[in-house]
């Protein structure tokens, strides 16, 4: 007979050692340490410095990761930064850190779903599979949910990191500890303001710690910003390497010491000896870093930090310069400049110059209206639809940003009807002549796509998408600058539009605001002046400055900011503005090297070369008639002679 033995345990051994368990303090939890000891970044995470985690590279995050500690007493760490400066390792490191040291249920949230889908796949996916501490924890396996893309529980159920998006409700689980990534991208939700809801979600627990890092936006505004002003407000404080003197890298010291021709040699000067600080001193001065706040007061309930590329060894002081240079004059790129590189939020006005001060600046002009001033090389459309008409602009873009109005027009009708069509058809064909008489094509025209959706593309299928692309603006702050329509389907067939594949979004609130500070500028040789010729009507800037950034209370008690229009003052003139601004992104003109706009200058901003004659050939042909009565073709040139003789000397 066989005989089956039961081991039975022993009770009082079970409750010793859970005993135990409960008595026993338990381990002290070292972010800085752990990553030491498990972080190690392959050439493809880290092309520039591969190996294990390096506390002397990155000396500036050590009072980070010890502020998201236990030991410290504050609850909410905020992180105010350049963009791709190692901040997303850092939350990783608090997220894994955390399920490995000191397990519970931990929340991560990204500006939208996608966002958090491709953090999960491309960071937090391959730390937990290369990190041998975590890979036993986190077997990587589908176990009955246990192991989603968006959801990954401890084999023991410990803990578990759940990964959201702000664009959907917050879950309303309570959590231990959270990262809000991206958090100044965050828009407000169906549910509400997703930081509110986020935050509710560790108010039962008083240990909880929140980490909120981001890279700034626009002030007013600015989330991230806002939380850093705040908190504690500490700043890195670095030794002089020649005085000792402890001072913050600041952008403007770099900025007063920037030779324009010689980037190369971008350097600080110490603002109590004057000695230059070149870019080989930097880890001298990192190993000396230290956090001294500015707002002492609030560091025992919320600290928060600012740091910026110039501290980086990712990115060197002449890269720095040469993104200034590229940016300086363009306000769209000044604000990129300012929110990735120095991690500031781009503060606006949000209000355009006085319409007065446009026109009077216009009626001094020498250009009348229907004509591409010098500079004006590459020329674009913006179509705008209404019920009963379509309203146009054309404008020309030339080097440095500058942009050059040439004429605008009403075509009555709707886009639906065939004579509408006709006239927009010549438009599309117009030319218009430059101050040497050449006349110069449209190279790119964008029609509003955002209503009338289906009429639209019936007529600008007719049209290469080489030459005409339909456009809207995008409802986010937080969009970029363009970005191709995702697929779009017909709502009651299913089937996919045909019109997505050229249709675009464009972020309207950038680029107003990057029109109102050029429409301020002076000096018509400044990167960004905008040009008015003499004769356009009060009307069209009325339209042009038609609408300001304001601030909205909402129901909830957040607020929003917006562009907001006068309900008495139409302003299809800024639409339109912002659309033939759109084409000509998308045509290319941020982009285009030096060479080709040498190759615009020498084709389009000069003579016709039938006009290039010698005086006398000039005289000559002048006075002569063909068979059938007309004048050569060299009186296509306008003005009179001598006037041209003029010109030419």
């Amino acid at each position: 007979m066989n005989q089956i033995v039961i081991d039975v345990a022993n009770a009082e051994k079970v409750a010793c050692q859970a005993l135990f368990e409960v008595l026993n303090p338990p381990a002290r939890v070292d972010y800085l340490a752990w990553a030491e000891n498990n972080i190690v970044f392959s050439e493809l995470e880290s092309p520039d410095y591969p190996g294990p985690y390096s506390r002397r590279l990155f000396r500036y995050f050590d009072e980070i990761l010890m502020a998201l500690s236990p030991d410290d007493l504050c609850r909410i760490v905020t992180m105010s930064k350049s963009a791709q400066i190692g901040a997303t390792v850092i939350a990783t490191i608090f997220t894994c850190g955390s399920m490995d040291m000191d397990p519970s249920f931990f929340l991560y949230v990204q500006p939208t779903v996608t966002k958090a889908e491709s953090w999960s796949k491309m960071k937090l996916a391959p730390m937990l599979r290369g990190t041998t501490a975590l890979s036993k924890l986190f077997p990587m396996k589908s176990r009955d949910g246990l192991d989603s893309l968006l959801y990954k529980e401890r084999v023991d159920g410990r803990g578990a990191i759940q990964i959201m998006g702000a664009n959907a409700p917050i879950d309303q689980v309570t959590m231990k500890r959270q990262v809000h990534d991206d958090l100044a991208k965050w828009e407000i939700n169906s549910a509400g303001d997703p930081e509110t809801q986020a935050d509710s979600r560790s108010r039962g627990i008083e240990e909880a710690k929140i980490f909120k890092i981001s890279t700034p936006l626009v002030m007013p505004g600015c989330r991230i910003t806002k939380n850093f002003e705040d908190g504690s407000q500490e700043y890195p404080y670095v030794p002089c390497p020649h005085c000792g003197f402890m001072q913050v890298l600041e952008w403007e010291n770099m900025l007063a010491n920037l030779d324009e021709n010689h980037p190369e040699k971008a350097h600080f000067t110490c603002i109590d000896c004057g000695t230059e600080i070149q870019e080989y001193h930097r880890q001298q001065m990192l190993d000396g870093l230290e956090w001294r706040a500015h707002n002492p007061s609030q560091k025992r309930f919320h600290r928060s930090f600012y740091i910026w590329s110039a501290y980086s060894p990712l990115q060197s002081w002449e890269r720095i310069a040469r993104e200034w240079l590229s940016a300086k004059g363009d306000p769209a790129s000044e604000q990129v400049f300012l929110n990735d590189t120095v991690g500031r939020a781009y503060v606006t006005a949000g209000e355009a110059p006085p319409w007065e001060t446009l026109r009077d600046r216009a009626a001094n002009s020498e250009v009348p209206r229907g004509t591409i001033a010098i500079g004006g090389l590459i020329v674009t459309l913006g179509i705008d639809c209404q019920d009963n008409r379509v309203e146009w602009q054309a404008v020309a873009f030339g080097r440095d940003f500058r942009r050059f109005v040439i004429d605008c027009g009403i075509i009555p009708g709707h886009i639906s009807e065939d004579e509408t069509r006709r006239r927009l058809d010549g438009l599309l064909e117009q030319t218009w002549p430059n101050a040497h008489g050449r006349r110069i094509g449209i190279d790119k025209a964008a029609i509003d796509g955002n209503a009338y959706t289906e009429e639209v593309w019936e007529w600008a299928r007719r049209h290469p998408a080489s030459k005409l692309v339909m456009v809207r603006g995008a409802k986010e702050e937080t969009a970029p600058l363009t970005a191709r329509v995702k697929k779009e389907r017909n709502h009651k067939t299913g089937k996919l539009l045909k019109y997505a594949k050229r249709f675009y979004n464009f972020n309207g609130s950038v680029l107003k605001m990057a029109l109102y500070r050029n429409c301020a500028k002076q000096d018509p040789l400044e990167r960004g002046y905008v040009f008015f010729p003499r004769g356009l009507d009060d009307e069209y800037f009325r339209q042009l400055t038609a609408e300001r950034r304001v601030p909205k209370r909402r129901k909830d008690g957040f607020t929003d900011y917006r562009w907001e229009k006068d309900p008495n003052q139409a302003n299809e003139m800024l639409d339109t503005m912002n659309q033939a601004e759109t084409a000509a992104i998308l045509f290319g003109v941020r982009g285009l090297p030096d060479k080709i706009w040498d190759q615009l200058e020498a084709e389009r901003d000069c003579p016709p070369q039938e006009a290039q004659l010698d005086f006398e050939d000039g005289l000559f042909g002048l006075g002569q008639m063909d068979g059938s009565g007309s004048k050569p073709a060299v009186k296509k040139q306008t003005g009179s002679t001598e006037n041209r003789w003029k010109k030419r000397k």
